[in-house]
């Protein structure tokens, strides 16, 4: 019987990476809520995010971008007195300005789901590792989105960001070949 991919150790890790990883994913809200993940894992591990995860999902109403949209100066400092949550200014000041720009390209695409799924054309990329021990941590494709992303006026949108963002809504497929998860959509 296949395994999984070695690097989800812990219970909430296992879990991620049974149910989520590299699943295509095409619902607005989830596109919207891993954007904002990732981007507030830039400069700490993964497992403290999805530690975090649920406290972010209260804090940040259920990651309805139309809400966060409109946070003001009172709900900052709510958020940055929320032990629960990463209470980093910058990455709070990128939830409220990445939601208002996710609505900007769903105004001009139709949706957030046509835009990023447009420069795969609508493909998944199936990357065929052996061994997680050399994921790459960003590629042409996510220097492309990430440039696009910037010029539109996202934050906390770097290449290696968006590769792992890629990876989390399932554009990119990086379970290793000897996963049972591999073929998985």
């Amino acid at each position: 019987m296949k395994g999984i991919c070695k690097w989800a150790k812990s219970e909430i890790e296992i879990k991620y990476h049974n149910e989520e990883w590299c699943r295509v994913c095409h619902d607005e809200k989830k596109l919207f809520e891993m954007l904002i993940l990732e981007g507030m894992q830039a400069g700490l591990n993964w497992k403290s995010i999805l530690d975090k995860r649920e406290n972010m999902r209260k804090a940040f109403d259920n990651f309805n971008y139309k809400k966060i949209s409109k946070y003001d100066s009172k709900k900052m400092e709510e958020l940055l007195n929320n032990k629960g949550i990463i209470r980093n200014r910058r990455k709070l000041e990128a939830l409220i300005i990445n939601a208002n720009k996710f609505i900007e390209v769903q105004k001009e695409f139709g949706s957030f789901d046509k835009y990023i799924w447009s420069f795969t054309k609508g493909k998944r990329i199936n990357n065929k590792l052996k061994s997680t021990d050399n994921l790459p941590a960003r590629n042409e494709l996510s220097d492309l989105i990430s440039k696009d992303l910037i010029k539109r006026g996202f934050k906390f949108t770097g290449s290696v960001i968006i590769y792992s963002y890629l990876q989390a809504i399932g554009i990119i497929n990086d379970h290793t070949i000897n996963c049972r998860f591999y073929n998985k959509k």
